[in-house]
């Protein structure tokens, strides 16, 4: 009877830790267009982030890992905003955040002086971003109409500017600088990583978008199952 227990714990111990192996094997996909081959492996889920960046980015993230490889020996511009990472849950659509914008110094902090809640914004060249990581309640939003996040400004709100001279840099910007996509002009491929404000997605969901010169490229997410 104790040799069926044990037998039978570790069938279980293996069963579980099969679908805990399953529920981190990130999902791929494939495009090209007259220019360039994409290959691209979906992390979807704080764990399978955790396991990529050694941080889940307090769930807020999706991290795409991308292959641009010129065709033809053309050289081609790689630029991450070519890049853009859809639901279908909602319609929801992101552009990539640049390392400083997820753990960088300087950003904008909103606290709300009439209820709500709290949290900080980062400014790029497209506007303020609302939320940001880490410490935020929410995943970041960028405010305004460029279709990405639109979010309205949070109401009753007061901003304040921090100049980052006193902050520590976070030890996390290395990480996300050494391992995202570069931009630059090439004839070889390139890889790296995205960072798509997006959470609580399903893989099913997922598009990814690349549109360098209206050649657009759309490619569904497959799990390997």
């Amino acid at each position: 009877m104790g040799a069926r227990i044990a037998g039978l714990a570790v069938v279980l111990a293996c069963t579980m830790a099969g679908g805990k192996n399953e529920a981190l094997k990130p999902a791929e996909t494939r495009g090209e267009n007259g220019s360039v081959v994409i290959k691209a492996t979906l992390y979807a889920n704080p764990e399978a982030v955790k396991q990529v960046l050694g941080s889940d980015l307090d769930g807020h993230f999706i991290v795409v890992a991308v292959e641009v490889a010129p065709r033809f020996g053309k050289e081609v511009a790689i630029s991450r905003d070519d890049f853009v990472l859809k639901t279908d849950k909602d319609g929801e659509r992101s552009t990539p955040f640049a390392p400083s914008q997820i753990a960088g110094r300087g950003s904008l902090v909103i606290r709300q002086t009439s209820g709500g809640n709290g949290g900080s914004a980062m400014h790029d060249n497209d506007g303020p971003i609302w939320g940001g990581y880490p410490g935020s309640p929410g995943p970041p939003t960028r405010l305004g109409g460029n279709g990405v996040g639109n979010a309205g400004d949070p109401a009753g709100a007061t901003a304040k500017m921090h100049s980052g001279a006193s902050e520590k840099e976070n030890p996390l910007l290395k990480v996300l600088k050494e391992k995202v996509l570069p931009e630059t002009k090439t004839d070889k491929p390139v890889s790296g990583l995205l960072y798509f404000p997006m959470e609580k997605q399903k893989v099913k969901w997922l598009e990814l978008r690349y549109d360098m010169t209206g050649d657009k490229v759309v490619m569904r997410f497959h799990e390997d199952r």
